[in-house]
């Protein structure tokens, strides 16, 4: 018997828990249908994400695509079915990806797995950032190096820590109508692979927790720099992570396992700084907003 998944229709970090929630009741095993024919939005965390559930299956899933013709073409044209089509037994029509000329893309879904593909990704995007963030972000062109070092800086964590390839995606959008009432440039950056929890256990904070779990290993990496090499620098890159984006406003998550952290929450962002006990979902989800910048008066 196949259990059937149902995704909402606007597809993102926060509704993706919802997913995460149907998947927690059915066995590793079960066989699994993941209905998109409903969906009429997702953000890159939501698309990387769900590459990343049909990893985390011993059978490979079913998936239905969205029946919204601009939709699926969106997911088309963002490298998502090229992808998908891998993981999953499409039930229903694919669209092709057509070129397009869409800026907004900065990053199509892409496959981290080698240190070769992160170079990869920083040569792809160099160029495409710097136009984002200064003529639409108006932030200042110093600002592209440090947003590239965070987008190779998370996806360098896949090769390090997950064991397994992941995903990277980076798209611009118009949130004029949500709270924060403007552009904002979205990385999400998800891996399927052991988590912090399972990557930490042989870390010094390992040994010196009185409790360790995954929202503490988390916090370990994320927050402290805690790295499971025991080389000089290493952990920092987090820690970079977390100062670029607090230094433009933005907005940081990981969840791994099932502990979820916000350690950068904007004024325009209303979100827990910490979540325990949340449904299983292995691996690293991370997603960093930036904001397009507002003068000061």
């Amino acid at each position: 018997m196949t259990a059937v998944i149902t995704l909402p229709a606007s597809l993102d970090e926060q509704n993706f828990e919802a997913v995460i929630e149907q998947l927690a009741r059915l066995p590793e095993d079960a066989k699994v249908l993941v209905d998109a024919r409903h969906c009429r939005f997702a953000t890159p965390y939501g698309l990387t994400a769900l590459l990343c559930l049909a990893q985390s299956r011993t059978e490979k899933p079913d998936f239905a695509p969205p029946e919204d013709d601009q939709t699926a073409s969106y997911w088309a044209r963002s490298s998502f079915f090229r992808y998908a089509e891998e993981l999953y037994t499409m039930r229903g029509t694919v669209p092709r990806s057509r070129a397009t000329g869409d800026s907004d893309v900065l990053l199509e879904v892409t496959p981290v797995a080698r240190n070769e593909d992160v170079h990869a990704i920083v040569g792809r995007i160099q160029e495409k950032a710097t136009q984002i963030l200064v003529q639409k972000l108006d932030l200042d062109p110093r600002a592209t190096m440090s947003f590239v070092m965070t987008l190779s800086e998370a996806a360098s964590n896949i090769i390090e820590h997950a064991g397994r390839g992941g995903w990277v995606m980076v798209q611009r959008y118009n949130w004029s109508k949500r709270r924060v009432g403007r552009d904002v440039v979205q990385i999400a950056v998800n891996d399927a692979g052991v988590g912090f929890r399972k990557s930490l256990e042989t870390s010094r904070a390992r040994a010196l927790a009185d409790r360790w779990d995954d929202a503490v290993a988390l916090e370990s990496a994320v927050i402290n720099g805690v790295s499971r090499l025991q080389d000089p620098g290493r952990g920092q890159g987090l820690k970079g992570i977390r100062g670029f984006v607090h230094r433009f406003d933005g907005k940081l998550t990981v969840r791994s396992g099932r502990a979820r952290i916000a350690p950068v929450i904007p004024d325009w962002d209303e979100d827990l700084p910490r979540q325990d006990d949340l449904p299983f979902f292995p691996g690293t989800q991370l997603q960093v907003i930036i904001p397009k910048r507002v003068p000061r008066p």
